[in-house]
């Protein structure tokens, strides 16, 4: 099985830590994985995404044009790829700061109140990290423990102390799912 992720939104978000962080969950999961980052123009406020493919097979190139699943972080993202998203595939969007969700009917619509749920943790910065627990969720292929220790290794030595936060914020994310009728 090989699933094909696009992370989207704008530089600052974390979109790439996003990306890197479900990758190196996959490696510790024992699956095949490649990362592809893609950054705009400018950096912070620019626009920013990543592809993720992870596999039980070996991959043979990160580049993708249609994806399985789609992280959009913001409006702009949703609006820019929701169609290269596969029918049957899970556009998943950060509800707080998408106003128009996604038209399609032949793919999963979730929204996950990213920022509302970071900012009860008042941590407006781990917006990133409660979608990424509802992505998790989603996938259903990559454990926390396993993001977890790729979080350990991504993050500075310097930001340790914020991995206790970064954990609450995952386990937020997956559990806005888990509470709702979403599979």
């Amino acid at each position: 099985m090989t699933d094909e992720v696009l992370i989207a939104g704008f530089g600052g978000q974390g979109i790439m830590l996003m990306g890197r962080l479900l990758a190196y969950g996959a490696i510790y999961e024992g699956l095949h994985v490649t990362f592809y980052p893609s950054y705009g123009p400018e950096m912070r406020g620019g626009t920013a995404n990543c592809t993720v493919v992870i596999s039980d097979e070996r991959i043979g190139s990160p580049v993708r044009n249609r994806f399985t699943h789609l992280m959009a972080m913001n409006q702009a993202s949703v609006d820019k790829f929701s169609e290269r998203v596969k029918p049957g595939g899970v556009i998943a969007f950060n509800q707080s700061l998408v106003d128009t969700p996604p038209g399609r009917t032949d793919v999963m619509r979730v929204g996950i109140p990213a920022n509302r749920i970071a900012a009860e943790l008042k941590a407006p910065q781990a917006a990133n990290m409660v979608a990424l627990g509802g992505l998790l969720y989603l996938l259903r292929r990559i454990r926390v423990p396993a993001l977890l220790k790729g979080l350990a290794r991504v993050l500075p030595g310097y930001r340790r102390e914020a991995i206790p936060l970064n954990e609450a914020a995952i386990q937020r994310g997956i559990d806005a799912l888990a509470g709702s009728d979403r599979p």
